[in-house]
């Protein structure tokens, strides 16, 4: 059980995907509730636009965006990446309020080196020719997910290990395989053209941190996963990075907060948007 907050430099979450089904919003409370970051950066696909509905916003999902919310109105520097499936956010780009920061892509210099963010959507061919197609793979995607959650559910019953559909399928396919080793070496030569130590980036849904070697030198580069399948963040701490993978176990019990959006106020103002948007605007006032 945790009893206090972790203290980290750089926390990095992407492929959140609140307003689906298969979002795992109370993992990631949880997580975003046991760390104290210096920076936060959400790197892509916090909310899917694409899939968002009205009929379909639990309340478990509106305490995410209201934690993150309060780390900005403690000061806590915030950067919203935008990715494909929250595109329309793109128009807004460079918007600074306060310690929020919504941008397409994020360049920092960390511990004398530069590391580059950006969600990675730039380099799937689906993205930039078939739109269509890669938005109907993504009701195919929560479909699938949400067959799963059910299939291990039954599995948990029966005293048995849960599985992976989606990752069984993508190790299955070769051409999947190819696609993220492809992904990821793309990524990496163009930071190492670009001069950058690291690329950090999401979209692919798998969890990853290694060196690549280019014709311009080696690349860090790291993958933050996901909240659907893999529950997975990146955290940079005493001047390294790690893969951190989120664990039932180590989180027996909720954590309660006090002050600004406390855990303490009723629902009511909980899911009430415009009273929350008037806290923010006065805290940066």
């Amino acid at each position: 059980m945790m009893t206090s907050k972790r203290e980290i430099d750089i926390a990095v979450i992407s492929d959140v995907h609140l307003g689906t089904y298969g979002c795992r919003s109370k993992e990631l409370l949880k997580y975003l509730k046991s760390i104290k970051p210096k920076k936060l950066i959400l790197n892509g696909d916090i909310i899917d636009i694409w899939q968002f509905s009205k009929r379909y916003w639990p309340e478990s999902h509106m305490k995410v965006v209201r934690k993150l919310m309060k780390f900005v109105m403690e000061g806590v520097p915030v950067y919203y990446l935008t990715g494909n499936h929250d595109e329309l956010l793109r128009k807004f780009a460079d918007m600074e309020m306060g310690a929020f920061h919504l941008q397409n892509k994020l360049v920092l210099e960390i511990d004398g080196k530069k590391a580059w963010f950006f969600h990675g959507d730039i380099f799937d061919v689906t993205m930039q020719h078939s739109k269509w197609l890669a938005k109907l793979g993504a009701v195919g995607y929560d479909t699938l997910i949400l067959i799963n959650s059910f299939v291990n559910w039954m599995l948990n019953l029966v005293g048995k290990e849960k599985m992976s559909f989606s990752q069984k399928v993508k190790a299955s396919f070769k051409d999947a395989v190819k696609f993220i080793n492809s992904f990821e070496t793309t990524a990496a030569e163009l930071a190492a053209e670009k001069g950058y130590e690291y690329v950090v980036c999401g979209h692919i849904h798998h969890p990853e941190m290694r060196s690549i070697p280019t014709e311009h030198g080696a690349v860090t580069y790291l993958n933050s996963g996901d909240w659907i399948e893999n529950l997975t963040a990146l955290e940079y701490v005493n001047g390294a990075w790690t893969i951190y993978k989120y664990e039932d176990r180590n989180f027996e019990s909720d954590v309660e907060e006090d002050g600004i959006l406390s855990d303490s106020e009723d629902l009511g103002s909980k899911l009430d948007v415009n009273a929350l948007l008037q806290k923010i605007k006065l805290e940066i006032v």
